[in-house]
Order: structure tokens, then sequence, then C-alpha cells
């Protein structure tokens, strides 16, 4: 049987993006959208922000007083600060994911802004067509909503996920199975999603810099200095030989918890804050559990008990406390209404699997 073919979208700075587009502003200006920055002494949080305002390092949930900090407004700077807009994004996010699933055999929204595609039959199995069509939807999204979007293609979901971070914005990128080597040649261990700097730093001191020196050493060696299932993991990335399921269906298994305040919340740092708590409760019953998830969701509750839960999957399966943080930050800064106080705050491990072996500690960071 012949590999699967799996296509990954990501749509480019997507909520900056809808804003610009509902604002008519100029995307060569710095936009930060979340709290009032109040000329630097506003307490809260940046949603999220457009390339340009990515390139002063700021980057969501972080205080927006740093924000400010770093590109302030006028008068002082260029920075445009706005609220976000409700409504708009999941309005464009279906939008979009229509385009997408009429052309796929299997479709995955893995996040309101990312989907994973297996056009394997759709396709006829010809890598040529599924780059060909990476082309037409790319033209047909932009054409049809204004959105700029990149692609991945792959054998695996992590093959086609790095994919669509290569030549971003707008880029199309494909890896076909006899170019998995290539693809990986000299590539730094830091450019695999999931390996962050806790580990990055561990294989440094055993010099290990790049993807290709840690095959060199083998996956005995390897685990020696981190761990059996990571060593495992990465040799078996290498071959091509990690996921490549995409399913719309959500696993039913999952491990959760909430947290209601006392009096409705209206500072959003002391809600991420909280958050924060909760993920890594959620993680540590994970451990005592012996599973990984692939999937991580927020849920958020407003006065009133008007409920909303965002969740985004990841390629593979993993029991990482840093790989949730960062996906629970993500997600609460870029979905949270800020104008309206909070009555409960929780988070949810879901799509569960249990590893045939066992590591709690892998420092992969999904989310950049």
């Amino acid at each position: 049987m012949g590999s699967r073919i799996i296509i990954h979208c990501d749509l480019d700075a997507f909520f900056a993006a809808v804003e610009t587009l509902y604002h008519d502003l100029d995307p060569s200006v710095p936009l930060i959208l979340g709290s009032d920055p109040k000329g630097g002494r506003g307490r809260g949080i940046v949603s999220t922000c457009n390339y340009s305002a990515r390139r002063y390092g700021i980057s969501s949930a972080m205080p927006i007083s740093e924000a400010w900090r770093r590109c302030p407004g006028p008068p002082y700077g260029s920075g445009h600060y706005l609220k976000s807009t409700r409504g708009l994004y999941s309005r464009a996010s279906r939008k979009v994911m229509e385009i997408l699933a009429k052309h796929a055999g299997r479709f995955e929204k893995a996040s309101i802004d990312e989907a994973y595609l297996d056009v394997t039959e759709s396709c006829d199995g010809n890598w040529d067509a599924a780059l060909a069509l990476c082309r037409q939807l790319q033209s047909e999204i932009m054409d049809s909503i204004g959105l700029s979007a990149s692609f991945g293609i792959g054998p695996t979901r992590i093959l086609a996920k790095m994919g669509s971070e290569e030549n971003k914005p707008a880029g199309i990128h494909r890896t076909m199975p006899d170019e998995i080597v290539d693809f990986f040649d000299g590539r730094s261990v830091r450019e695999v999603p999931g390996i962050g700097p806790k580990t990055a730093t561990r294989l440094a001191e055993w010099g290990i810099d790049t993807v290709s020196q840690a095959v060199e050493h083998g996956e005995i060696a390897l685990a020696r200095f981190t761990s059996e299932r990571f060593a495992s993991w990465i040799i078996r990335m290498t071959e091509g030989d990690t996921s490549d399921e995409v399913s719309q269906l959500r696993s039913r298994k999952s491990v959760g918890k909430e947290h209601t305040f006392e009096h409705d919340q209206h500072d959003s740092e002391v809600a991420l804050e909280r958050l924060s708590a909760l993920v890594k409760k959620v993680m540590k019953r994970a451990g005592e559990m012996s599973v990984a998830g692939r999937l991580g969701e927020v849920k958020i509750r407003y006065q009133g008990f008007e409920t909303h839960t965002h969740g985004r999957s990841i390629p593979v399966a993993m029991d990482d406390e840093d790989v949730f943080m960062r996906l629970a930050h993500s997600l609460f800064a870029t979905n949270v209404d800020l104008e309206r106080p909070i009555r409960l705050i929780g988070f949810r491990l879901g799509n569960l699997e249990m590893p045939d072996t066992r590591q709690t500690t892998l420092d992969f960071e999904e989310i950049p």
C-alpha cells in the first residue's frame, strides 16, 4: 500500500487578517488585538497580532503593557491597537472550511484556522495533483474570502504541518516519501514541531543541533540522554512512520478540570493564571493515568452562563505540560471576549492514547 497524501492548511495570521479586511487596514502597519493598552498602563493580554507586529517580538497572551512597550501606538509609535470583533472569525473560518472539505476524502478541522485533508483517493495517489489542488485552494480562498493560506503536503501529519510553516505566508511546500531524508537533512531540531528549548539544550549538550545528527546517533544512544519514547519518536518521524490519520471524529475519552470564580472575573490576566493552574492539574492527572493526548480544549463561560469551547488538535499525541500550556494560552488569548466577565474557565485533554513507552517530560512545544 502506498503512502497517504496529507495536506495541512494554515491560515496566515488569521485573526489579524480578518480584522484587516473588516476595517480595511494597511497590512504593513503593526496591528495588535487585545485589551485596551491605556497608553502602556493597561492590564490584560494580547489576543493576537499581524506579521508586522510580530517583527517587534509581540505574541499572543503577552501582557498588553509589554506589547505597548515594544511597539507603542500614536503619537509615540506606529502600533495600531484594536479590540477583537466578535463573530467575524467563526464566519470566516466556516467559509474556508467549506472550501477545503469539499476537496478532501477525509477532513479534520484542527482549529479555527487549521485543517488536515487526506486527498489520497481524491487525487488518485498523484502527488502532482495534490500540489495543483493546493494552488487551486489557495486561489479560491483568496478570491472568495480575501484570506492568505499556507499549505504543506506530506505522507504524515507532522510532515504536512511542517510543510505549511516552510514558506509562510502564502506558501506551499511538498515533501514526498522519497524526499523525507533530504527534508530533515541539516534541519535544526528546533524547527520540528514539539521540540522545545529544554530538549534542544539537552541535545546540544551532546553535540546534537540538527535532526541529521540525532539520526546518526541512533535510537539507543538518544534514549540514554533523552528517553526511549523520544528517541523512538524522532527516528520514526524521519522514516515517515508517524501518524497519517485524518478524522473528523473526536474521541470521547478525555480528562479535564474546570474552575468557577467566586465573583465573575473581569481581569483576563487573572483568568489566564487560573487556566494555567488547570492545565497543570490536567497534565498531572494524565501522567497518573499514563496517557497522552492529541486535542486540547479551553472552555470559557461568561456572565449569563453563555459557554464557548475552543479546541485545537496537534500532529501527534503528547503528554508534555509545556505543549498544552502554550496551546491553552493561545486558544484563550485568541478567543476570549475581553469585554465580558468570565464566570468559569476549564481545560480538557482529549483524543487520548496510551503510549507503549511512558515518558512525561518530552518538552514538546507545538504552539509557536
